[in-house]
Order: C-alpha cells, then sequence, then structure tokens
C-alpha cells in the first residue's frame, strides 16, 4: 500500500485506522512506519492522537492493536492477583495460555502513581516466546517489581471452564495469591 502522494496528517491516521481495524493481529510501528513512509515516530504520535480521540488502540508488545468490542456472551473474563518473581514469568504465562487463557494486561498498584497498566494480549505459546524474548533483549523489569511481585491480571476466556482451571493450575504453582487467614 505504497502512498502515490503525501498525506496529510489526518489522511494517515485515518488510513492507519482503517488497517488496524482490518487486520486480526497487532501491527507493529515500523511496518506502519514503511506503509506510510514516515518515520516510527510519526507512527507513535499518530497513534496517540487516534487514542486521545478515542479509538480503542491498544499498544502491545506484539504491536499496535485495534480493540474490537465483543460482548459478555462472546468470552468469560476474570481479574486474578498472582505473585512471583521474573524467574517464574514464563512458567505463570505457559499455565494460562496452555488452558486457553488469553493474557489481556498486567496492572500493579503503585504508591504514587496509583494503577500502573500494561497491555499484554498473549494468546498461545509463541507470543510468551515472544514477550519473554523481548524483556530478555530489553533487559525490561517487570512491572510487578515495582510491588515486590504482586500483580494483576485480565483473562479472557471462551469459557468458564478454563478459567476456573487455569487458577487452579496457578494456585497449585503457587503463583496465584489466595486470601491470607488469621
Amino acid at each position: 500500500m505504497q502512498n502515490q502522494k503525501k498525506l496529510s496528517g489526518e489522511e494517515r491516521r485515518q488510513q492507519i485506522l482503517e488497517f488496524l481495524k482490518s487486520e486480526t493481529q497487532p501491527q507493529k510501528g515500523g511496518r506502519l512506519a514503511e506503509i506510510h513512509q514516515v518515520s516510527r515516530q510519526v507512527i507513535v504520535q499518530d497513534i496517540s492522537l487516534l487514542k486521545a480521540a478515542k479509538h480503542p488502540i491498544l499498544a502491545t508488545p506484539q504491536g499496535y492493536l485495534y480493540n474490537q468490542p465483543q460482548g459478555p456472551e462472546d468470552k468469560y473474563t476474570s481479574i486474578i492477583a498472582c505473585r512471583h518473581t521474573k524467574a517464574d514469568m514464563e512458567e505463570e504465562l505457559i499455565i494460562l495460555v496452555d488452558h486457553g487463557v488469553v493474557i489481556k494486561d498486567v496492572t500493579v498498584e503503585h504508591a504514587v502513581y496509583g494503577e500502573i497498566s500494561g497491555q499484554l494480549m498473549i494468546k498461545n505459546r509463541k507470543d510468551v516466546e515472544r514477550f519473554c524474548q523481548l524483556m530478555e533483549e530489553k533487559q525490561a523489569s517487570l512491572l510487578a517489581d515495582l510491588t515486590e511481585g504482586i500483580h494483576l491480571h485480565t483473562l479472557e476466556a471462551e469459557d468458564e471452564h478454563a478459567l476456573i482451571e487455569a487458577k487452579q493450575a496457578l494456585q497449585k504453582s503457587g503463583i496465584l495469591v489466595e486470601e491470607e487467614t488469621d
């Protein structure tokens, strides 16, 4: 989709929006920059403007994704509390995806900033592998490092049973945070 004439910023943003809506997989900023013959930084700015205009675009480790709203009858969701170190991150993610669960995000409660979230959209082992590799390459810290390992995940599954089994597996591995009894 090479542009014949130079587009205005508004025209380019509209094309980016339509492109993201038509794609089912996340799209890297570099690819969008190449398509529109602009820098990746221009794409980052365009995405920020689209998000500010209330377009539901998620910035995930795999790229940008238009968040198609789905009704509650389509999927089951749950928010879980977990605690682990970076060494156990891959185990946690694999347990979830192996039970057919999508890890939509990670959230921590920061003492100063309040809630801090990152969009993940991890759906399968290949996504887990890419995420772990990216964390290693960038020498990135977990958001959970800010909260002594405690974090929340929003999970999504096709059926409620998958969520229940995934939670049981996390509980068995010692990753799921459970209520403390006095």
